[in-house]
């Protein structure tokens, strides 16, 4: 499995909302609200070999209320 973070901006007074919608699809292994540029911080696994870029453009930034997202890749946890 590959771990990495998505940033995610919501359009205004949309945070909740765009995070209920996020659990409710069951992607993301977690959710948490963030002050600063960003609204959420959200982990999420995908198996070896997944496209990160089209899970991203399919799965996550199609949910109504997402203004922008930033991707973190990982490498190594400690």
């Amino acid at each position: 499995m590959i771990p990495f973070f998505v940033q995610i901006k919501c359009q205004l007074g949309r945070s909740y909302e765009v995070a209920n919608a996020i659990a409710d699809a069951e992607i993301a292994s977690e959710i948490y609200s963030t002050a600063g540029d960003f609204d959420l911080l959200v982990k999420f696994y995908v198996a070896d070999g997944t496209d990160i870029g089209h899970f991203i453009n399919e799965k996550v930034q199609t949910v109504p209320g997402i203004q922008d997202t930033r991707t973190i890749v990982t490498y190594k946890a400690f």
